[in-house]
C-alpha cells in the first residue's frame, strides 16, 4: 500500500556530511513539525499535510520526491526514474549555507513511498500510474493552499499531471506551464494514464490552460501530437531543431515563448531535454545543463512550483549517472535562489 513518508529533522541530518566551519543546508532547512516519529507514514491523502501547520513555517518552499518509474514503464520507457531522489536530496542537503542560499527558506517535507512493481502489464501499470495521481494531487494541494511553492523531485513525468490539478484546485484557476522537454507528453488520454500524457490529461480535465514547449525534437513527435497542437490555441511550442539554426539564445526565445502567458505559471524540467543526462529517453542532442539554469535563472515571470523529472541514478539496464544529483541540486538552487534575487 502506498503512502506518504514525512521527513523529521532526524530523518533529514542523516543525510547531512557536517564538517567543522561550515554549515550545510540540511543543518539549517525546516520540517513538518507535527511529525512526531521519523517513520512517520500517513495513507490518508486527503488529511495527511495540513496547510495550517504549513502556514507556521517561515519557509517559501517547499521540497518533496514522488520517487517511481511506472509511469515510465507504462509509456513503455526504462525504469529506473526512482532512483533520482535520494541522490539528489543528499547533495541538495549538503550545499553551502551562504549569502546566496539559505536553508530557512526551505521546508523538507517528504517522499512517497510508493510499492516497487515489476509486472510487464501495460494495463496494470496504467491503473496504478491513475492511483499514483490520487495519492499526490492532495499533497500538492496543501501546499499551495499554504501560500508554499512546492519543488518537486520525480519520478516520472506522469507527475505532471497531479502536480497541476492539485496547483489548480488550491488556486480556483487554471494552471499554465512551461514545459522544457524534448517531448510534448500530449498523448492519447484515452490509452490510460502514462508519462506520455500527463499534459493531454489535464488539459482534458480542464486544469491546464495555457501550455508552452522548449526544446522539442521534430523527430520525436507524431503527426496525431502535431495536429493536436496545431488545432489548440493555447498550445505554443519551440523546437530544439529551430534553436540550432538561431542565433537568438535560449533565453531570448524563453521570453518569446512566455510573452502573453498568464500566471499561475508552473515550471517542468524533463531531464531528457539535456544532452548525456541519464534518463528512459536519454540524448546525445540536447540542452546544454548550463541552458537550462539560464532559463530558470533569467525567466522573469514567477513560477508557482517545480517539477523535475525523469532522471536517473541507476537505469534498470544497469547504466549509471553519478552525477544526477548534482545537476538536480544545481537546478533547484537556481530556482530558489531567483526568487530571492527578485525581491
Amino acid at each position: 500500500m502506498a503512502s506518504f513518508r514525512i521527513f523529521s529533522q532526524g530523518d533529514i541530518l542523516t543525510l547531512v556530511n557536517k564538517r567543522d566551519g561550515e554549515t550545510k543546508l540540511g543543518e539549517k532547512v525546516d520540517f513538518y513539525h507535527h511529525c512526531e516519529h521519523s517513520d512517520s507514514l500517513s495513507r490518508d491523502f486527503g488529511k495527511a499535510i495540513s496547510s495550517e501547520i504549513l502556514q507556521k513555517s517561515s519557509a517559501k518552499f517547499v521540497l518533496l520526491g514522488i520517487p517511481e518509474d511506472i509511469g515510465v514503464r507504462a509509456n513503455y520507457g526504462i525504469g529506473g526514474t526512482h532512483t533520482a531522489w535520494i541522490p539528489a536530496l543528499k547533495t541538495f542537503l549538503n550545499l553551502q549555507q551562504n549569502a546566496f542560499l539559505k536553508g530557512e527558506d526551505i521546508l523538507v517535507l517528504g517522499q512517497f513511498e510508493i510499492p516497487e512493481n515489476n509486472s510487464t502489464d501495460i494495463s496494470e501499470l496504467r491503473e496504478i500510474v491513475a492511483e499514483i495521481d490520487d495519492l499526490a494531487f492532495p499533497i500538492i494541494q496543501a501546499i499551495v493552499a499554504a501560500g508554499k511553492i512546492p519543488i518537486v523531485i520525480g519520478g516520472g513525468h506522469n507527475n505532471c499531471y497531479p502536480i497541476i490539478k492539485g496547483t489548480s484546485l488550491a488556486l480556483q484557476a487554471k494552471v499554465n506551464v512551461l514545459n522544457v522537454d524534448a517531448h510534448t507528453d500530449l498523448r492519447n488520454t484515452e490509452e490510460g494514464r502514462h508519462s506520455g500524457n500527463g499534459f493531454s490529461t489535464a488539459i482534458k480535465d480542464g486544469f491546464l490552460d495555457q501550455y508552452r514547449m522548449l526544446g522539442l525534437h521534430q523527430s520525436y513527435i507524431s503527426q496525431a501530437q502535431l495536429d493536436f497542437i496545431a488545432n489548440n490555441e493555447s498550445i505554443k511550442t519551440v523546437y530544439f531543431d529551430d534553436l540550432l539554426s538561431k542565433e537568438e539564445d535560449v533565453r531570448g526565445e524563453t521570453e518569446m515563448l512566455l510573452k502573453d502567458v498568464k500566471l499561475p505559471l508552473g515550471l517542468e524540467i524533463d531531464l531528457d531535454s539535456i544532452s548525456n543526462i541519464l534518463s528512459s529517453a536519454a540524448t546525445p542532442s540536447g540542452f546544454t545543463l548550463d541552458e537550462v539554469r539560464k532559463v530558470v535563472i533569467a525567466t522573469k515571470q514567477p513560477f508557482c512550483y517545480l517539477h523535475i523529472c525523469e532522471g536517473a541514478h541507476e537505469l534498470n539496464n544497469g547504466t549509471k549517472d553519478e552525477t544526477i544529483g548534482k545537476t538536480i541540486a544545481y537546478l533547484v538552487s537556481d530556482f530558489i535562489k531567483r526568487f530571492e534575487f527578485s525581491r
